[in-house]
């Protein structure tokens, strides 16, 4: 289910896309007109006849419309705004008319299609995307009457005889490339229709123009062409209020094309699969155009979402780095005294001793202690064998990284914990860094500035990026918000007591980190981010990698905000982070990313079927934006900004992979999966503070690391 659902809702809205498109006239669409060509393969007596012509038998002949009889025809149609208007002008002076309705319109608009039969009116096919017939193959042609026909039997359950080319005008305007399309048309089974008198609306040469143009010379007959869509077609309605009782009282009648020529009905009822078939398509379209609304709706608050975070994280960043760079800054007394290193490991044979060395480097009083969690490739032999001062390891069978941490709590000397990861190396000063907000009786817990060690792969540098930006410069906001949703395992600190109070690291979430930030908030604890506490880690190195990574990661999120869902409507502490930060959380870290592929969606439907210009220069104004976060995140934690050249490929790829993530999170949330703890393979790459050495790990410790699926990410 998790790979058929999001892949079953992307072809369905890519299908619905392409409807819409099709619909709209931006697929499958020709614009082209053709000019005046000679006539002489056109019969004279078309030339020379009437508007109405009939193909159907072989031998062609015309027709026209009987004395003091108006035959009003409209095109185009139906629109939405003056359709409804032209129906009620002839209804209000009881006149009949011919709607020539294209297809894209008529599956747009079929109620208005079904108001035209109801009140009495004739249907005529006007192609199904308005193309010039005279470019189009037989194959073509077929097609844009049946999509036309297909229409309409959806809208009104009928079919028409009645057809009118589009770009068409006078009898004697044909010529030697429209006749054969009008023989073709009648070998179908369809009337021609032109017309005699053109009221040159679509000109809007003013309400009285049009009436002067459309009233027929001596009581003859016409067929009248004016339009219902296409346009601005206020003066057409203006002039039918003119035109309806005036030639009314001149004794002319308005009617339907076949009752003027005493004919048969041009409607023929469609039942049966043909009918189904019909509704099935107007159905479709309709849901296509709520799909797409729906869309703009979300790309319009993901847009406000997008700039309104951006807004604030600029905002909020730069307000928190000024109060913690002032020089007169503290958060109280210096915190001299010893803390304890908590480093649980599984089969990290590969990265251990580097991460152990830059420890016994710190420059702040510690003590060390490595929890092996039934390691298998020889973790714990390796650090007890490096032999180094203030170093314990503390072995347990295989139990889960949260367990290996309370374990970790339970040796510990002092009152103030760090956790770390054991594939990450410190700075000697990341300690001493880390620990100084805890002069603050309020804190109880500080988050650390994780850095991507190996950056320089392409994985690696769009990881620094999403680090610098989307992690540090968000806990700058969060910190200055209260709200500071994840301590990382990568380097963080606790107050010994409030992991107490809160009953130490859960093990009912797959985010131990996020679960124990929002149970210190709850409790009344401040969580702040330290930024000059560096630590560096290794960033996942092949997508399968970064995949499961970001996979837990997502999940555990969501299990953690479902978890301490009741903070919502409780008092106290826990009241104010259920309503502020909560909300907060699971709208940017959960939600919006989730709506952000709109953006990726309507990019790639403007570039095949929009405005493409607009629509690029939208992308980029959005890009833009993103860039200079990113280079202030970058500026602010004194980052080369070279690593910004893959920002564009990182918003067309890495993004990409991040929000298919996310769904398929969702996916297994909503139907009750459960994910398992994942190893990921490590390198040893990160051996020095903001280097890395390329070392690949030797022997069956790597090889173990490598295969084995268990507690950390």
């Amino acid at each position: 289910m998790r790979y058929l659902l999001p892949t079953t809702f992307l072809v369905a809205l890519l299908a619905m896309l392409m409807l819409r498109g099709y619909v709209h006239s931006e697929i499958l669409a020709d614009h082209r007109v053709r000019g005046a060509d000679r006539t002489t393969q056109v019969p004279k007596d078309v030339l020379s006849g009437g508007p109405v012509i009939d193909a159907r038998t072989g031998d062609a002949e015309t027709l026209r419309i009987p004395d003091r009889r108006i035959v009003l025809t409209f095109d185009d149609g139906p629109d939405p705004v003056w359709t409804p208007k032209v129906l009620d002008k002839l209804k209000e002076h009881d006149a009949h008319g011919v709607f020539f309705v294209t297809g894209n319109m008529a599956a747009r608009y079929p109620g208005l299609v079904e108001r035209m039969v109801a009140e009495g009116h004739e249907i005529g096919l006007h192609t199904f995307n308005h193309p010039d017939l005279s470019y189009q193959s037989t194959g073509r042609i077929d097609w844009e009457l049946s999509q036309n026909q297909l229409a309409l039997a959806g809208a009104a359950g009928i079919r028409t005889s009645l057809f009118r080319p589009p770009y068409s005008s006078f009898s004697y305007a044909m010529d030697n490339t429209s006749w054969p399309v009008t023989e073709y048309i009648g070998s179908r089974g369809y009337l021609t229709v032109v017309n005699d008198t053109d009221s040159e609306d679509w000109k809007r040469p003013g309400a009285r123009a049009i009436v002067e143009r459309a009233t027929p010379k001596d009581g003859k007959g016409a067929i009248i062409l004016m339009h219902d869509s296409g346009g601005d077609r206020s003066q057409t309605v203006a002039a039918l209020g003119t035109l309806l009782p005036d030639l009314k009282e001149r004794g002319y009648t308005f009617t339907r094309l076949t009752t003027a020529l005493d004919a048969p009905s041009a409607h023929t009822p469609v039942t049966g699969f043909a009918l189904w078939k019909g509704k099935a398509f107007v159905s479709a379209v309709a849901v296509s155009e709520r799909i797409t609304g729906v869309l703009v709706v979300g790309l319009a608050v993901i847009g406000v979402l997008v700039l309104a975070r951006f807004g604030l994280m600029l905002l909020l960043s730069f307000l928190h780095a000024r109060k913690v760079r002032r020089r007169n800054f503290g958060w109280g007394p210096p915190v001299t005294r010893p803390v304890s290193v908590l480093v649980p490991a599984y089969n990290e044979s590969a990265c251990i001793e580097a991460t152990v060395r830059s420890l016994a480097a710190s420059e702040h009083p510690i003590e060390i202690i490595v929890i092996d969690d039934g390691s298998t490739d020889g973790t714990a032999d390796l650090v007890e064998a490096m032999r180094l001062p203030r170093v314990r390891v503390v072995r347990q069978r295989n139990a889960g990284k949260p367990a290996a941490l309370n374990n970790g709590i339970r040796h510990a000397r002092y009152d103030i914990v760090v956790m770390m990861d054991g594939d990450t190396v410190f700075e000697p000063a990341t300690v001493r860094e880390l620990v100084q907000p805890f002069g603050d009786p309020r804190v109880g817990a500080v988050a650390g500035n994780a850095k991507v060690g190996n950056r320089d792969s392409l994985i690696g540098a769009w990881q620094h990026i999403e680090y610098v930006m989307g992690f540090n410069l968000d806990r700058r906001m969060y910190d200055v918000l209260g709200c500071m949703p994840t301590i990382p395992g990568a380097v963080g600190a606790f107050r010994r007591e409030a992991l107490d109070r809160v009953g130490g690291m859960s093990e009912d979430t797959l985010a131990e980190d996020t679960d124990v930030t929002m149970a210190l908030h709850r409790d009344g604890w401040r969580v702040v981010y330290a930024e000059n506490a560096r630590a560096w880690t290794e960033a996942p190195e092949s997508v399968q990698q970064l995949w499961s990574q970001r996979y837990r990661w997502s999940y555990g999120t969501m299990q953690a905000i479902w978890k301490h869902r009741r903070a919502v409507i409780e008092r106290g502490p826990s009241g104010r982070f259920g309503r502020v930060g909560l909300p907060f959380v699971s709208l940017f870290m959960v939600v919006a990313p989730l709506l952000a592929p709109l953006i990726d969606v309507f990019l790639l439907y403007g570039l095949v079927f929009g405005p493409t210009g607009r629509t690029v220069a939208a992308w980029f104004g959005v890009l833009v934006v993103q860039a200079v976060c990113a280079a202030y995140a970058f500026r602010l934690d004194k980052e080369r900004m070279t690593h910004l050249i893959s920002l564009p490929l990182q918003q067309i790829l890495y993004r990409q992979l991040m929000y298919v993530v996310l769904l398929q999170s969702w996916i297994t949330a909503l139907t009750g999966g459960r994910l398992r703890w994942q190893k990921l393979r490590r390198t040893g790459a990160v051996e020095a503070p903001g280097g890395t050495s390329g070392r690949r790990p030797q022997g069956p410790g790597a090889a173990a690391g490598a295969v084995d699926r268990r507690p950390y990410v």
